[in-house]
């Protein structure tokens, strides 16, 4: 079993203070995940954690991590209160190692786990620690670190708001809203520092490569100071350069590296500040992306990528799966680097390992793809049936596609093994079985079996017994052929490049003499008297003569050695003639005009022509490869011999430049590949151009305009082709010979009166597009006129005097329309009133609009006999003048009755309103007291008794108020003797308590996007709001926003994250009572797939009226 447990040091710990600790633990490879409990210890005290680990289950030195909590790993950035201990027993072979707390405190109580790592070896072992208080004072100082670290406080104080989350997620502080309260209090009592005026900021960032400089100010320039690291102190060097600059202290940190990476601090005398220096990577790119490949089962693949960076982190996915070293120990892969190289290698390939591979960085990303396949062996020349005679040599000979691969021979189906007379060989893809001196016993069926395939090549061996019969009278020449007669052809059949070998029997007596003839070529030569064999011609080409045999040897046969060999052999007493037809077969020459017909999205189709020559034996079929323009890596098409001379290749990347060559293949092998073809790329047409419409018509010509379609892909677009077809006929026109560019064309020649419909294809370098075509046929012919009237001059046009008049009316018809503007019947005034009509409209512009200019306006479009009217109504009005005998009427009490009459000049437009003002005779200032007075009178009230006043009126319109008022007219109010009673009245009471008219609703938002709650309340006196999270108020944070508009309240969150989920609510409050409002917010995070998801607002509406005040949404 495995458990560590804490344990006091003896140096500090009493019998009293401290408990009693368990037994130290061993880990000695037990199940990992299985702990036994912790031990306490007191608070301020040191404390060891012991572990045992037994090193004869290891293979290797263990590799031990200490973590707190799940994630937290215990290193040098944990603190000074944290070290770490090895030592190895190598009597016992156990390992011992130990964590080391400096003054515990509560901080420290909580669930450990140490991890050991050795070569694939791995396992772990959790722990618990807790830590006994030591009294109340200590006990609440203790509650309110919240167990964290004295540095991290620093590092928090120092910190922006907006830092708060990324330092409590960095290390392991979960206790959010105790580290907010705590910090908030921290941020009341400002310590002034005595050794430092300025500190280290509390966090730094540089790029790798870089340098980087640390400033701090001190109060007393001579003052010592030191720099640490981790802990250690840091010494001058070329890396580290320290500067004196007044009170400035200055580090500088050249050529920052990863090991820089680093918390640093700087002492003076018992004062520290502390800071984190962050050293960011630069991004990785990939130099050489990863190529396709297709290997066989069992091969060694290599997939490369070279990065910019020597000893940057890739990541290797299969299919989307990370492969991983740890996984490679399981696995058949494993992954090297080699400086900028990162290699994937198989030993040995199977069919699991096929798939898509990907390697990631950074900076950027590649993929490619490994396709494997069963090995397929091809038989290229088999063996053949031997005849042999006493004493030769008997070769059995066959060639396999396959290099690597090994067979046996078998003899009536026992294997046969090499001896002095039978010799095995294996050279490249030939494999031979030599038998020499032949005897009888040799006699047999003889077997090929290749190893690992279900293949097996067989020929015979026969024996020939010659009997020579002694005759000693003369014999006339024979020659003797296996294949000799009347009506068969002596016919023998070799392979390109192979040695041929022609043995023909002769007898006579005495001994003939051969002589070879082809055409005009001849071989000839004397017989030996020895009987030994000898050659007459030396060469590629040459006769032998061994005994009773001539023989006829080529070596290396080639093409031109085809054709018909004749053999004479003479003697004394006769002579005889046969001839041979010879036939050399060899791999057809590459297929020609090897070309690329079309291409697709994803796919195109090869076409060639067979191969001018066949070889001597019928073209089988053919093989075809493909590679990226620009790769050296050709991918095979098929692995079975395609028949057809049209291939259609898929699964193609569109944009991506390709090259296809093809091989011919018959009985005897594979041609030479034919040349590559020209570099092609696959791409599709575009989709259809889209909203096709009928811009104009007239009587021979028709204009379309049309958007360029939604799909147009990495063949981009050449222009459109327009065709029409007239109806009742199936007959498609072209309209165009050459694309055209823009999106509109008008069509010219059309009949006049016909039917025709239209449409248009997209074209590039992939081909036509799909057709669009109009819905409905158009008609050929003359537009009518037709004025198509603005809407907002189908009423009365209104403008002042001075401002312009400038009326454009858009009007149809083909051919142009004549256009005439009258006024009242009569032609306008051409010297006041401008008028510039076009094909398709006609402007109306007076550069200063007079009351003259008011009246209806007719316009006239007109083509012969067809002509289409329109009314125009235009008024033109300007200020009113001031109202007529502006007089008081009554006077009573402290008000006073005003009457007038209207202006005689109303401005061309209703009056809308009169303005009233009054003055005091003593100081003569104007003060309005109506605006707007539908009618010719009004009272004036609150006047003083006993003074005199003044009264004045302007009218208005539409253009404003009159520039005179009316006749100012003076009243004199009652004498002081007078008095005015007004009637008491009881004062209503509009105080009411807070009310929500509209409550929170429950909300579900999305992680990271702006959310809002929003409700409506009511009361008088306005009530004091207060919004809470979980019953706590919210302050000042710059997260929410909270707003107040006349009743309607918004709480505006900021980004919200999953730790802003909770109960929300809203109280309000005043002297009459309080109302309050809750709702649950609900933060989820972004979700997959399609488009995020966006939030919701609610507009509240709030009107107020003397009753209340009311919501509406």
């Amino acid at each position: 079993g495995k458990d560590a447990a804490a344990k006091p040091a003896p140096k500090e710990a009493t019998p009293q203070e401290a408990p009693a600790a368990p037994p130290t633990g061993e880990i000695d490879g037990a199940p990992a995940g299985r702990a036994e409990p912790g031990g306490s210890s007191a608070a301020s005290r040191d404390t060891v954690i012991v572990a045992k680990l037994n090193g004869k289950e290891l293979p290797a030195k263990p590799a031990v991590k200490w973590f707190k909590g799940k994630w937290l790993e215990l290193g040098s950035k944990s603190g000074a209160r944290f070290s770490f201990k090895e030592s190895h027993d190598a009597a016992s072979n156990v390992y011992t190692i130990e964590l080391h707390i400096t003054k515990v405190v509560l901080g420290d109580r909580g669930d450990y786990r140490i991890e050991v790592k050795a070569k694939d070896f791995c396992d772990s072992c959790a722990f618990n620690i807790d830590v006994e208080g030591g009294g109340s004072a200590s006990q609440k100082k203790d509650d309110d670190d919240l167990g964290i670290p004295p540095e991290i406080w620093e590092l928090l104080k120092g910190a922006k708001k907006s830092e708060y989350e990324r330092i409590a997620f960095q290390y392991g502080i979960t206790d959010l809203r105790g580290m907010l309260k705590r910090l908030k209090k921290a941020k009341v009592e400002v310590k002034k520092s005595a050794a430092f005026t300025k500190k280290l900021d509390p966090a730094y960032q540089v790029d790798r490569g870089n340098k980087i400089k640390l400033v701090v100010e001190i109060s007393d320039p001579d003052l010592p100071l030191k720099w640490f690291k981790n802990g250690q102190e840091i010494k001058p060097s070329s890396k580290y350069v320290f500067e004196n600059v007044g009170k400035k202290r200055i580090l500088t940190i050249n050529k920052c590296t990863l090991a820089d990476d680093a918390a640093y601090e700087v002492v003076v005398k018992d004062e520290k500040c502390f800071t984190e220096l962050f050293v960011k990577e630069p991004p990785v790119l990939i130099v050489t992306p990863l190529e396709d490949q297709q290997v066989f089962v069992g091969d060694r693949v290599e997939m490369a990528v070279e990065v910019s960076e020597e000893g940057a982190q890739v990541m290797w996915l299969k299919d989307g799966v990370e492969l991983t070293r740890e996984d490679s120990f399981k696995a058949r892969y494993r992954l090297k680097k080699d400086g900028k190289r990162h290699i994937l290698i198989y030993s040995e390939v199977t069919m699991e390992d096929k798939g898509h591979y990907q390697v990631m960085t950074n900076g950027g990303q590649c993929e490619a793809e490994l396709i494997v396949e069963e090995k397929q062996l091809e038989v290229l020349q088999d063996i053949a049936d031997l005849t042999v005679k006493a004493s030769e040599q008997a070769v059995f000979k066959c060639e396999v596609s396959d290099e690597k691969v090994t067979g046996k021979w078998y003899k009536n189906g026992v294997e046969v093994r090499p001896s002095k007379r039978i010799t095995i060989s294996h050279t490249g893809r030939f494999h031979k079985l030599v038998i020499d001196d032949v005897r009888p016993e040799d006699e047999g069926d003889y077997t090929f079996v290749p190893d690992g395939y279900a293949l097996s090549l067989s020929a015979k061996l026969k024996f020939l017994e010659i009997k020579v019969e002694y005759v000693p009278k003369q014999e006339p020449p024979k020659i003797h052929l296996d294949c000799s007669g009347q009506t068969s052809e002596n016919a023998i059949v070799v392979v390109a490049g192979n040695k041929l070998r022609m043995d023909v029997s002769i007898t006579g007596e005495p001994r003939p003499v051969a002589t070879w003839m082809k055409e005009d070529e001849v071989w000839c030569g004397l017989p030996s008297q020895s009987g030994s064999g000898e050659k007459w011609t030396e060469g590629r080409v040459r006769i032998e003569q061994r005994g009773d045999i001539s023989s006829f040897v080529i070596e290396s046969a080639e093409r031109g050695d085809e054709g018909r060999y004749t053999i004479k052999v003479t003697n004394p007493v006769g002579e005889d003639v046969a001839s041979i037809l010879l036939k050399v077969v060899d791999v057809p020459d590459p297929p020609e005009a090897v070309r690329v017909t079309s291409v697709g999205e994803d796919w195109a189709v090869l076409v060639w022509e067979p191969p001018k020559y066949d070889g001597g034996r019928p073209v089988t079929g053919y093989l075809l490869e493909r590679k990226k323009k620009g790769s050296q890596r050709w991918m095979k098409l098929n692995f079975e011999v395609f028949t057809e001379t049209t291939y259609e290749s898929t699964n193609m990347i569109e944009g991506i430049l390709y090259e296809m060559r093809v091989f011919a293949v018959n009985v005897i092998g594979v041609s030479q590949p034919s040349m590559n073809t020209k570099p092609f790329m696959p791409i599709a047409p575009t989709s259809e151009p889209q909203h096709l419409t009928v811009e104009d018509v007239t009587d021979t010509t028709t204009t379309l305009k049309w958007r360029p379609p939604d799909k147009i892909g990495a063949g981009g677009i050449d222009g459109y082709l327009i065709e029409y077809c007239v109806e009742g006929s199936d007959e498609w026109i072209p309209a165009n010979t050459e694309p055209v560019e823009r999106c509109g064309f008008t069509v010219k020649n059309l009949p006049t009166g016909a039917k025709i419909t239209f449409r248009v294809v997209g074209v590039n370098i992939a081909g036509r597009s799909q057709p669009a075509t109009l819905a409905q046929p158009v008609t050929i012919r003359e537009i009518q006129p037709k004025i198509r009237l603005p809407r907002h001059l189908r009423q009365t046009y209104v403008r002042k005097v001075g401002e312009h008049l400038n009326l454009v009316i858009p009007f149809q018809g083909k051919p142009r329309p004549q256009v005439v503007w009258t006024k009242g019947g009569a032609p306008i005034d051409t010297s006041h009133v401008h008028v510039r009509t076009s094909d398709f409209d006609t402007v109306f512009f007076v550069r200063q609009a007079a009351r003259s200019d008011s009246g209806e306006y007719e316009l006239t479009v007109q083509i012969e006999n067809m002509k289409d009217t329109a009314t125009v109504c235009i008024r033109v009005v300007e200020k009113a003048g001031p109202p007529q005998n502006v007089m008081v009427k009554e006077v009573w009490g402290t008000n006073a009755l005003v009457e007038w009459q209207p202006p005689k000049d109303d401005g061309n437009s209703e009056i809308t309103g009169y303005f009233v003002q009054k003055a005091d005779k003593k100081t003569m200032e104007w003060f309005t007291v109506y605006e707007r007075n539908r009618h010719t009178s009004c009272t004036v009230s609150d006047l003083i008794m006993g003074n005199e006043y003044y009264f004045r009126v302007y009218s208005e319109n539409v253009c404003g108020l009159s520039d005179l008022p009316g006749s100012p007219h003076r009243c004199i109010s009652p004498p002081p003797g007078m008095t005015l009673k007004l009637p008491e009245y009881k004062e209503h009471d509009f105080r009411t308590p807070p009310k929500f008219l509209t409550p929170l609703p429950d909300r579900v938002v999305v992680a990271g996007y702006a959310a809002a709650l929003n409700c409506a309340v009511r009361g008088h006196p306005k009530p004091k709001v207060v919004w809470m999270k979980n019953k706590m108020e919210i302050r000042e944070d710059p997260k929410f926003l909270m707003t107040n508009q006349q009743g309607v309240l918004t709480l505006n969150i900021r980004r919200p994250s999953p730790f802003d989920s909770g109960t929300y609510s809203c109280r309000a409050v005043n002297e009459l009572g309080e109302a309050l409002a809750e709702c649950k917010l609900e933060v989820r995070g972004e979700p997959g797939g399609g488009g995020a998801l966006r939030s919701t607002h609610l507009t509240l509406i709030h009107k107020a009226d003397g009753a209340g005040q009311t919501c509406a949404l």
